[in-house]
């Protein structure tokens, strides 16, 4: 839902966009012709890109194609947009459940770094809730990531789409937005966000444990 969404608002703010799927271009025909967007199989969905953004079951991270980011443009950004779920669709993951963050596991799958954004807003609220910068109580979006630069991209992409970017520091601390912590799903301007992150606590909630 989240990857259909931000398909849905990026081309409509003039970006060039290709999307894939694990099942094939052919299935992603009605989202390519509402949106403008190109289908293309997963190996090649890369290709040329300058950002990058995965959004699949954290299951299946390990199965997308190998090499998949070898064609993306020079110093390319990647978005995590994964939430680990073990007992509900995932299974158990080890590296994760032993401390791991979630996106510092996605890194290691794909071998290449991640900005972990995205994660803990409703799609339809990511679809219909941007504002324009400075309206009052502005819907904020946490963003961790080990790279300044390639958070100042992701940022920029957030603030774009209507959201104000909070920067929730270093992928090792993206934790603190994962499932169960107060900041996710919860809406909160840009204050309330920093506050939710501060708050987080590591111990991760029973119901997202393996």
């Amino acid at each position: 839902m989240i990857g259909g969404t931000l398909t849905r608002r990026f081309t409509a703010l003039g970006h060039q966009v290709s999307v894939a799927n694990s099942r094939g271009p052919e299935t992603l025909a009605d989202l390519a012709a509402e949106t403008g967007a190109t289908a293309v199989w997963a190996a090649e969905v890369a290709d040329g890109a300058e950002v990058v953004v995965v959004t699949v079951p954290e299951k299946s991270v390990p199965d997308l194609p190998a090499g998949f980011l070898k064609g993306a443009a020079d110093g390319a950004v990647v978005i995590d947009t994964g939430n680990y779920y073990p007992q509900q669709r995932d299974s158990r993951i080890a590296a994760i459940e032993d401390g791991l963050t979630e996106s510092e596991w996605v890194a290691q799958q794909i071998g290449h770094p991640v900005v972990k954004a995205f994660n803990g807003i409703f799609f339809q609220h990511l679809l219909e809730h941007g504002q324009p910068a400075g309206t009052p109580g502005r819907i904020a979006l946490p963003l961790a990531g080990d790279s300044q630069a390639d958070k100042a991209v992701v940022a920029r992409l957030i603030d774009e789409l209507g959201f104000d970017p909070v920067d929730a520091g270093p992928l090792s601390e993206s934790w603190r937005q994962e499932p169960g912590r107060r900041v996710y799903g919860g809406d909160f301007d840009a204050d309330g966000v920093r506050r939710a992150l501060a708050e987080a606590t590591p111990d991760r909630p029973a119901a997202h444990i393996a």
